[in-house]
């Protein structure tokens, strides 16, 4: 069972990302704050749900959620700045957006760093999607609406298969790029290897 919150006392918001280990397409992040009681059965990691059950708590987080927001960071600000700077930078965004309704006083993270937000106290949480609901909505959010842009990048740039591999290095990928070489989403400073 996930925990609802590290902090009683604090207004938190959980903080995720989707898509750094991909070659191509933006890195997506998501900043939520639940009610302090929400609870729901099987809320839980993004990558331990199928997609159909992704979809349904996606519009389960958004309607219920005090506040959300997805933000991202392009390809191109990846290659300029590096993948773990510009994934900090997406949450930043969210959190940006987020504070426009709701301040969050402390912020859960997945993983093991982060940039220090302004003015708010954060905790780094290794496999935190795992371990808080904040996180794991986070999570969900940042996913599928990367999964959509993706998708939607598939239809100008079919012979990647983005809407099957989201931008991930997948055999087919790799060797698509060595056989079509690059589009303008892909990430040139990422290393493609057969």
């Amino acid at each position: 069972m996930l925990l609802p919150y590290f902090n009683k006392n604090y207004i938190e918001a959980g903080l995720d990302e989707a898509g750094r280990g991909c070659l191509a397409g933006p890195v997506v992040a998501a900043a939520v704050i639940l009610p302090k009681d929400y609870e729901h059965p099987w809320l839980n990691d993004s990558k331990q749900l199928n997609k159909d059950q992704r979809i349904e708590l996606r519009l389960e987080i958004e309607k219920s959620a005090l506040v959300w927001a997805v933000a991202e960071a392009s390809n191109e600000e990846i290659d300029q700045i590096n993948i773990l700077k510009a994934s900090f930078l997406a949450m930043h965004r969210a959190v940006d957006q987020i504070s426009e309704k709701i301040k969050p006083e402390h912020l859960l993270v997945d993983g093991n760093r982060f940039t220090p937000y302004p003015m708010i106290p954060h905790t780094c949480i290794i496999k935190g999607d795992g371990k808080y609901l904040s996180i794991a909505a986070a999570s969900i959010l940042a996913k599928t609406y990367r999964d959509e842009i993706m998708e939607d990048l598939h239809n100008q740039y079919p012979r990647y298969k983005w809407h099957e591999n989201a931008g991930y290095p997948t055999i087919f990928h790799r060797k698509a790029i060595l056989e079509y070489g690059y589009t303008p989403h892909h990430r040139l400073t990422f290393k493609v290897r057969c």
